[in-house]
């Protein structure tokens, strides 16, 4: 059964159509706003120049912003393995969400079915493969946090809607917080590059390590978002490049 999307119009977006074989990434946002009227006002003003193709309120409902043929203004400054900027490849979703700075909280279980629903519609529509639906900060770590920890992946996962590992949860918690040694270090941050993350330029190796692990463990290892690497870490990185 298809989700029920009404129309909501924002003008943010460029004119010029594209083909849907272009279409790669279906990327996932929070809104990062408290009130979700102010939000939608927001994707939906022309001088604010931003906006999605698709927002998901609290209730569930699902409005469609712009039409998934045209460039929406939702991924900004990102990379993913070889692609740059990927508004013109992507499909965004915001979901009314506080986020981090404005007490960051579960999302709906209303707000979970229709993602789903949406996902599975859009996966199908445009053969889109289910390890390109990302986060925002999976695409531009060193910018954005959305959606998340609390964003439910592994449950998305559930119905090969999105990428997980699916290791046994306990055998793979003893792990935890064992270091890396500077070889498997280097071995840890190059799974990264090879799952998609962008690379850390030489210059910046330190400040920007440490952003680049938490993206990682915000999508992956959502229950200790530290910014160090370990052989939980490790393990994970070497499953998905697997899978």
């Amino acid at each position: 059964m298809w989700p029920k999307i009404l129309q909501n119009y924002s003008p943010n977006f460029n004119t010029t159509k594209r083909s849907s074989k272009d279409i790669k990434f279906v990327i996932i946002h929070y809104t990062g706003m408290n009130k979700e009227l102010s939000a939608l006002d927001k994707l939906c003003n022309i001088k604010s120049k931003v906006s999605s193709h698709y927002f998901i309120k609290k209730n569930g409902l699902i409005l469609n912003l712009v039409p998934p043929l045209y460039e929406a203004w939702h991924a900004g400054k990102s990379k993913w393995k070889n692609l740059k900027f990927l508004n013109r490849y992507s499909i965004g979703i915001e979901i009314q969400n506080s986020g981090h700075d404005n007490k960051y909280e579960n999302f709906t279980k209303k707000q979970i079915i229709s993602i789903k629903k949406l996902l599975k519609y859009l996966l199908k529509k445009y053969k889109i493969n289910f390890k390109n639906v990302l986060g925002h900060s999976d695409i531009a770590p060193d910018r954005k946090r959305d959606p998340g920890e609390k964003f439910p992946w592994k449950n998305l996962a559930k119905s090969k809607l999105a990428q997980w590992h699916n290791l046994n949860e306990k055998k793979l918690k003893i792990k935890r917080l064992i270091s890396l040694n500077l070889v498997e270090e280097d071995i840890f941050i190059k799974n990264l590059n090879k799952i998609g993350y962008p690379k850390i330029p030489q210059n910046k190796q330190n400040s920007k390590k440490r952003i680049l692990i938490k993206a990682f463990q915000r999508r992956f290892r959502q229950k200790l978002i530290n910014g160090i690497s370990d052989q939980e870490c490790l393990t994970i990185s070497k499953v998905l490049l697997k899978s």
